[in-house]
């Protein structure tokens, strides 16, 4: 991990991103009431011909999208992670199924967004998603690599959902090493034999601070960054395989999420000894980030045992 002079959220990247992309006339931004949580409110500050606020209206947000990329633009829509949850069915029906190039952010996704409660702490949006054929799903680790992978996603064939968080991270990425980022192709952050694990989003800075400490006790283990949950990278995937244990790291539930995800293609390709870190079947609670991450297992504590745990066995 690097040093950034301004550190922030990965929300924070998709922000800077529109205003990467803003050049390119197509685009095209729209709200729900949550501009300013999710960062696009910079862009309709400096274009707000292009920007549309819709209200607290998600389904309709999702269908005007549609209309708009029928019309030749290329929207980007946000609202929080689990708002997004309340469009499903017209992104699956007005835009996945039509294959209308709409991308989607949803910010304060996790527990890690703390003291909102259950109500707000979205843990299955990745999952929900993740179904919809032909949809690609992001989870950036940090600013820089969600700033890179949202500029990407503006010439890409698919309609997309992006989860952002609002707490701000470790740098996991420099802004070069951040533009190097390929949508659907996993980041090899640390190399390893010993076991491996595979982490998105907040999970990342988890897993590399994991490895550190497993590497103090003679245990090398390596760590991939899987921003894009689908397509997922199948040639990391088996990488990881390669070590014998795999570790999965996601601030979001294991029915759905990036663990299940991965033992999807090790059920078919190369049965391998895993375990899941994740919010398991319940909901969250109010609190600090760091207690319900802690109450709910999501550490880098818990990644240790883990690894543990298998290489025991």
């Amino acid at each position: 991990m690097t040093g950034h002079s301004e550190p922030g959220a990965s929300r924070d990247g998709y922000g800077d991103a529109l205003l990467d992309i803003a050049s390119d006339e197509r685009v095209v931004v729209l709200e729900a009431d949550l501009g300013k949580s999710t960062k696009s409110c910079h862009f309709r500050a400096e274009y707000p011909d292009r920007t549309f606020c819709l209200g607290i209206a998600e389904q309709n947000m999702a269908i005007v999208g549609a209309g708009l990329a029928e019309a030749g633009r290329v929207p980007f829509a946000s609202t929080f992670a689990i708002f997004s949850e309340r469009a499903f069915e017209q992104f699956r029906n007005g835009i996945a199924r039509t294959g209308l190039i709409v991308h989607l952010c949803g910010s304060h996704g996790g527990m890690h967004t703390g003291p909102d409660g259950s109500s707000a702490q979205s843990t299955e949006d990745i999952g929900i998603f993740r179904t919809l054929p032909g949809v690609t799903v992001l989870h950036p680790s940090d600013r820089n690599s969600a700033r890179s992978l949202t500029v990407k996603l503006l010439e890409h064939r698919s309609p997309s959902y992006t989860r952002t968080v609002r707490n701000k991270t470790a740098e996991i990425y420099s802004e070069l090493e951040a533009k190097n980022l390929e949508i659907g192709k996993a980041a090899i952050l640390r190399k390893g034999t010993d076991a491996a694990i595979i982490a998105c989003g907040v999970m990342v800075e988890q897993a590399l601070i994991a490895a550190d400490a497993l590497s103090e006790g003679g245990v090398e283990v390596m760590v991939i960054d899987m921003h894009t949950i689908k397509p997922l990278d199948l040639d990391a995937v088996l990488m990881a395989s390669e070590t014998g244990a795999i570790v999965t790291a996601e601030d979001h539930s294991v029915i759905g999420g990036l663990g299940s995800a991965v033992a999807e293609v090790l059920a078919e390709t190369s049965p391998t000894m895993m375990r899941m870190v994740g919010v398991r079947d319940e909901f969250g609670e109010s609190g600090s980030p760091t207690e319900i991450m802690t109450k709910m297992g999501l550490t880098s504590d818990e990644i240790i045992r883990r690894v543990n745990q298998m290489l025991t066995k």
